[in-house]
């Protein structure tokens, strides 16, 4: 018979939702990991640390493509080796994930870092440094919690120990602020930071190390020989038995080896008891793949091995990795580098530019077939467009055409060096036509003077 108490469904005859039921008992509960325990497990579980590293080093390993001029691009770039901005990248995304919270700072040579960055401010050169603090570096202060602030729900200044021990306040328009497990709510903690990402998989983690801890310490009992002696736990105390044990144990174990034979008394007794490991594979293959799925990490890439099972490639699991990856740079990413590169571009070109921006690099590579499928569908493209052997009016002037197809190549990456190509072709071609305009000029000679008329 079934009742519905409240929301909860109550089974008066399996006992389930009732008291009689073991599952009423459970509670979740949290068993915070300090600082020093998050640490630890960095530097010595093999798990720990490529759960903090992977996603932090993929979502930037592939960079960004600027979409500028070809000479404010290289400046760009050159700003960003100068500064550089993706090493700094990588460390505070994994120390946000390590310990909870990270931040760059941002330095323009102002000497009062408490007051507001004046962003109009900053010319070429202006952005001097960016460094990378932990949370434990830089404190947050009081969260904000003016719902009429624009900075609500954000420290209302940072706090770091310069030297002599004096105390350096931050202006938050100085700090760009990353989080490793975002908390639910302000309300949640009081450090102005969020949890290390290891927090949620420390039991998942530590079950895949104790299960692989397990197996190994069985590795030690694969095989036990047993021997059964006829009055031995009568005679053990004995210092001169046990001694004489030992000595036919040991008598024993060479007449094995040597002649793959063992003789012994009418009233002794041996055995040798085996431990099989054929689930044993299966079962640490779970733990571990439940490590990987608490990390939000495929198992390929996270383990470093092949896929397994008949027709199985792994690419679905790691474009669906990526894909995440992908979306977190938009959400997660995007933003905070937006905010670095008011100052970044100023820095480089002088000025900003309102037509220069960035697209993140796809983070999954195609293959080299499927590259040059690629080129050969565009250049069929093209040819469509241009109509073919002349007997069809293009949809659009060749010139733009032209233009367009160099660009999408050049970006591809399919043939390399074409654009400084293009660049020298485009500069041959004007010294072709100013020589053309002279040579012109010197063989057509000037028309001559009209005869004056005679008298």
């Amino acid at each position: 018979m079934l009742q519905q108490f409240g929301d909860r469904l109550v089974n008066l005859v399996t006992a389930m939702g009732t008291q009689k039921d073991k599952a009423t008992a459970s509670a979740y509960s949290m068993a915070y990991l300090s600082p020093e325990q998050a640490n630890t497990a960095y530097r010595t579980d093999w798990i720990c640390r490529k759960a903090v590293d992977i996603p932090a080093f993929d979502m930037i390993r592939e960079g960004r493509n600027w979409q500028a001029e070809a000479t404010a691009i290289e400046k760009l770039e050159a700003e960003e080796a100068r500064l550089q901005l993706w090493p700094k990248l990588a460390r505070v995304l994994k120390m946000a994930r390590l310990h909870g919270g990270a931040a760059l700072i941002l330095g323009t040579g102002e000497n009062n870092l408490g007051q507001p960055l004046r962003i109009d401010g900053v010319g070429a050169g202006g952005l001097k440094f960016v460094h990378v603090a932990s949370k434990y570096e830089i404190r947050a202060g009081e969260i904000d919690k003016d719902p009429a602030s624009p900075g609500w729900g954000e420290p209302i200044k940072y706090t770091m120990s310069g030297n002599g021990g004096r105390q350096v306040d931050l202006h938050p328009s100085r700090v760009i602020r990353f989080i490793g497990a975002e908390l639910p709510d302000l309300a949640s903690g009081s450090d102005g930071w969020g949890d290390s990402i290891l927090q949620a998989l420390d039991d998942a983690i530590k079950n895949a190390g104790l299960a692989a801890a397990g197996i190994a310490q069985l590795l030690q009992e694969a095989k036990v020989d047993v021997f059964k002696l006829p009055n031995f736990m009568a005679n053990v105390g004995d210092e001169t038995y046990r001694q004489k044990v030992l000595d036919r144990i040991s008598l024993a174990n060479t007449a094995k080896s040597i002649s793959n034979g063992l003789v012994m008394d009418a009233e002794e007794d041996y055995q040798q008891k085996q431990i099989s490991f054929s689930q044993l594979p299966e079962v640490l293959q779970l733990y571990l793949q439940i490590a990987a799925g608490a990390a939000d990490i495929p198992a390929t890439r996270l383990l470093g091995q092949s896929p397994s099972g008949m027709n199985s490639t792994g690419e679905s699991d790691l474009r669906n990795y990526y894909d995440r990856l992908a979306a977190e740079q938009e959400v997660y990413l995007r933003p905070r580098l937006e905010r670095l590169d008011e100052l970044l571009i100023r820095s480089a070109l002088g000025s900003r530019p309102a037509e220069v921006h960035f697209t993140f690099a796809p983070l999954w590579q195609i293959s080299e077939k499927e590259k040059a499928d690629i080129f050969k569908i565009t250049a069929d493209a093209a040819r469509t467009i241009a109509g073919s052997g002349g007997t069809s009016e293009p949809l659009m002037p060749i010139e733009a055409l032209s233009d367009a197809l160099v660009n999408r190549l050049v970006e591809d990456g399919h043939l390399p060096g074409l654009e400084a190509a293009m660049d020298e072709y485009g500069r041959l071609s004007e010294q072709d036509d100013d020589g053309e305009a002279e040579l012109e000029a010197e063989v057509i000679p000037p028309a001559l003077p009209e005869p004056a008329p005679q008298a």
